[in-house]
């Protein structure tokens, strides 16, 4: 996968593998239908998909620099927006997100706002400009245009903290799947689905990465729209459901008060594995109040624009014109996903809650319930779980419960769709897990290996050595987040979210400002990653051990602190001290042009 050519011929390669996926897929159906067992079906969707990504890494394997940091920087605007919606849509957005509003309800819909607005954000203010700029990594930007060590330092630390928190919950996600595909136990799955993850981007760097990402964006995709629209068929709510939304939500609204809510004491929640929440629309602090939802939205906006995976995407193109339509089709790729994620929630409830439907199970026999294949299959992965609290033999609105990592996964078989469905979806789960977690292992494993071995410690290492390094560090750091995720410390989408505050407490300020502020300065982006990390972090310990917050602003969008201290400290220790110097400025005003040559040029 090196030659020009190759570039050329991305339509037809990428066709192939779409009719060749499609085609599997089919093959999977006969096979059930001659008796294929369903455990079989999940294994082979699983290892069929990971051969195939294993197979590109290792067709994409390369010894130069460029092409592992950067993928050459020819990667087309069309196939970059894909292989940016793989990287983007983790397992949060595909296996979370859906759970998350079934749950919480709608105000959980600030992350669909914020994490689309955000790439207007990524599209207006930095990711031309950092194409713009040449560099290979976020931490090399910020060392290059406010100069010195210290700074190029901390944007890795700042990096560090958030790109591993997101991975964690990367793996968590691969290793949920793994668990339940393979039938094995999720502490030994996370580190399957790492295995995984490596072998996509261990020879290949940011080129293998690129051309697995695309594989992936077609896998899930379609994973998660077949779903969508079959069940929608299946059940009446039309062909097209996102047109018939409310309705539906209405149509939940009505079975719900009709079939009527007791809470469960105290000793019946006790019974309830760890981590399951009832069928019904349980309270969010997301939904309490208007600023709930705008400050969640904002802190994922500025999230978005300030994870370096996802800057390291518009690093890949062949140009800054190339990097801002690139954005676009990101947009696009991603809406696909995202617009679908409200109306999955909705047709998973109502396919549970709707008596008319031969899946409803509300007012069904307690054992006939519990009789149920997909019941069986999800209780064993402490993913369901039904008792009869009240001791009237039927089951209850608030005697059903799920985890929100099952809604997406569990629904095809809910909805009484063949087998192969949710072998489909199980795999298309792990693309988005392995996707986002190769961008974000990748990430920073080059910053590591570029801005604190190559740019601190041995400016004159060779390119066999750094990339060396940069391979060992995806493994040392791939398992160990491998182990924080087999602790299932937080919820998918909890580590998700607290990503992106980390992310914007220490970076969004520093990139911004370093390109649309002449006057900010080393001191002053140095005060402001490592005093916007800090006080972040602060908050985050001090709600999550008793402290009340302020503001309205809550462990979810502890950023808004952080980034706001980060401006702060920034503009004051800026203009307090020397401004930069007159070659810095000019390359600044460079920058903000459109066109001609990269500041940096080639490294």
């Amino acid at each position: 996968m090196k030659s020009t050519n190759f570039i050329d011929n991305l339509p037809k390669v990428y066709g192939i593998y779409t009719g060749g996926f499609i085609g599997f897929i089919i093959l999977m159906a006969i096979a059930e239908q001659m008796g294929m067992t369903a455990k079989a079906i999940g294994i082979a969707f699983v290892a069929f998909t990971v051969f195939i990504y294993a197979l590109i890494g290792w067709l994409s394997r390369t010894a130069q620099a460029d092409a592992y940091y950067v993928a050459g920087r020819q990667v087309p605007t069309v196939f970059n927006g894909m292989a940016t919606a793989a990287d983007w849509m983790s397992g949060a957005s595909f296996v979370a997100m859906a759970g998350g509003i079934y749950f919480k309800g709608y105000g959980y819909m600030a992350l669909l706002v914020g994490w689309t607005g955000g790439y207007v954000l990524v599209a207006s203010l930095l990711a031309p400009y950092l194409r713009k700029f040449g560099c290979y990594t976020v931490p090399d930007f910020i060392g290059t245009r406010y100069g010195g060590n210290l700074a190029r330092f901390s944007a890795v630390v700042v990096l560090t903290v958030a790109s591993f928190t997101y991975v964690t919950a990367q793996i968590n996600a691969t290793g949920t799947i793994a668990s339940v595909a393979l039938d094995i136990p999720f502490q030994y799955a996370v580190y399957i689905g790492l295995i995984s993850i490596l072998l996509c981007s261990m020879l290949g760097g940011m080129r293998g990465v690129t051309w697995t990402q695309v594989a992936q964006y077609i896998v899930l995709i379609i994973a998660y729209l077949l779903p969508v629209f079959w069940i929608s068929n299946k059940i009446g709510a039309g062909f097209f459901p996102h047109f018939m939304l409310a309705d539906e939500v209405a149509r939940i609204g009505e079975l719900e008060a009709q079939f009527g809510f007791v809470k469960n004491s105290a000793a019946d929640l006790a019974t309830v594995p760890k981590g399951l929440a009832g069928i019904t629309k349980a309270h969010s602090a997301v939904n309490a109040t208007p600023w709930a939802f705008i400050s969640l939205a904002l802190a994922m906006m500025m999230g978005t624009a300030s994870l370096p995976h996802v800057m390291m995407r518009y690093f890949t193109t062949p140009s800054v014109k190339a990097a801002r339509k690139s954005v676009g089709w990101s947009l696009f790729f991603i809406f696909l996903l995202y617009s679908s994620a409200p109306m999955l929630a909705t047709l998973s409830k109502l396919s549970l809650l709707d008596p008319n439907l031969s899946t409803g199970i509300i007012g069904k026999s307690i054992t006939d319930v519990q009789a149920i294949d997909w019941y069986q299959n999800w209780n064993a992965a402490n993913l369901m779980f039904v008792s009869d609290f009240n001791g009237n033999g039927t089951v209850e609105l608030n005697e059903f419960f799920m985890g929100g990592k099952a809604v997406v996964l569990a629904t095809p078989e809910i909805a009484g769709l063949p087998y192969v469905i949710s072998g489909l979806v199980a795999a298309g789960g792990m693309a988005a897990a392995m996707s986002t977690a190769d961008g974000l292992i990748l990430a920073i494993a080059n910053a590591i290996s570029h801005d604190v071995y190559y740019k601190i410690i041995d400016p004159k290492a060779e390119t066999a050595k750094r990339l060396v390094v940069a391979r060992v560090l995806l493994v040392v750091i791939g398992f160990a987040g491998a182990t924080i995720a087999a602790m299932e410390i937080q919820g998918i989408l909890g580590s998700v979210i607290w990503a992106f505050d980390f992310a914007m407490s220490g970076l969004f300020f520093p990139l911004v400002l370093g390109v649309w502020w002449k006057r900010a300065n080393r001191q002053g982006a140095i005060a402001g990653m490592l005093g916007g990390l800090a006080a972040g972090t602060w908050y985050l310990v001090w709600v999550r051990t008793g402290g009340s917050g302020f503001l309205g602003i809550t462990q979810l969008t502890f950023g808004i602190f952080g980034s706001a201290v980060s401006l702060v400290a920034m503009v004051v220790v800026s203009l307090m001290t020397q401004e930069p110097d007159k070659a810095t400025q000019k390359m600044v005003d460079e920058v903000r042009v459109p066109s001609g040559k990269t500041i940096l040029g080639k490294q």
